[in-house]
């Protein structure tokens, strides 16, 4: 086997111990997650499946696996499991991104790459919904696509940004440098925190699920694996775009620390802030983020 065999299996190798490791912070996270939340709303959380609760989330695993449909009864197509299967490659594509910052292989288009792979969100969330054959979740669908669309444009600025300020768009330019972008770019940063609650579906944009319709949203017909899939999907991808954020505006340095706030920022939005009309929240991303990010291309440059 020659070297570039070698390196082919051992970013497979680094990709899959990140997604085991980021999967295992993912049960934690909901966890913790609820716990939080307890304490919110002055109750105590899970604290009765193992020491103080610590398995409730792999207990809860194990319900959502072995509950199944029975096959005639299912409302949903093929595409349905196609879309599932696109976040699934979503997911393994952040977990690979991941791994390879840490491994220490070198790209210069990385934060292109970030790009590149964010954009399978909006294919993946409209044929959840398209194919469960089921109005409410083709509602969600297209509200959670166009969400996800119009944080991609801010998105796209905010990489843009990034690599001027770090002169290139090698992530490792941001990762091991902290450039402090937040205090440079304190209004980018912003708008950052509030798309990255956009293209998480969490609270208060979580617009995949709305009280008049009375159901889940995008999975209402989906049940044990797959909606085992989407749940722990939504959450990596949190992991994820914490960690980018992290990276994004205050560099490699205090990469940890910043993360664990994020992930601490979701579940503080989550239990205190109402959710926001659907139109102010698009108002808002096309009518003044952008025009908040195209005015710091100026102070940029």
């Amino acid at each position: 086997m020659n070297v570039y065999s070698w390196q082919h299996i051992y970013i497979f190798v680094s990709s899959f111990l990140s997604f085991a490791l980021i999967m295992l912070l993912v049960a934690f996270f909901i966890l913790a997650e609820r716990k939080v939340l307890g304490y919110i709303q002055i109750r105590k959380g899970p604290n009765k499946v193992g020491l103080v609760g610590l398995l409730q989330s792999f207990a809860d695993l194990l319900k959502l696996v072995v509950k199944f449909k029975v096959s005639f009864f299912l409302v949903r197509s093929w595409l349905s499991w196609v879309a599932v299967f696109i976040l699934l490659l979503l997911c393994g594509l952040y977990c690979s991104y991941f791994s390879m910052v840490y491994s220490g292989v070198y790209s210069g288009n990385a934060l292109l790459w970030v790009l590149v792979i964010s954009s399978l969100a909006g294919y993946s969330l409209l044929g959840i919904g398209w194919g469960s054959y089921n109005k409410y979740g083709l509602l969600s669908s297209v509200r959670s696509c166009f969400s996800s669309v119009s944080f991609e444009a801010c998105f796209m600025c905010v990489v843009v940004l990034c690599g001027l300020v770090a002169g290139g768009y090698s992530l490792s330019g941001l990762f091991f440098y902290s450039w402090c972008m937040c205090i440079v770019l304190p209004l980018c940063y912003g708008v950052w925190i509030v798309g990255m609650l956009c293209e998480c579906n969490r609270t208060p944009f979580d617009y995949a699920e709305a009280e008049s319709e009375l159901v889940s949203g995008l999975n209402t017909e989906y049940s044990s694996v797959p909606f085992t899939c989407l749940f722990a999907c939504e959450y990596l991808i949190i992991f994820v775009f914490s960690w980018l954020g992290a990276v994004f505006f205050w560099g490699g340095l205090l990469v940890v620390p910043l993360t664990m706030f994020h992930l601490f920022f979701f579940i503080w939005a989550r239990g205190t802030l109402p959710r926001v009309r659907y139109d102010y929240f698009v108002e808002f991303l096309w009518k003044w983020a952008l025009v908040v990010l195209l005015f710091s291309f100026f102070v940029v440059v």
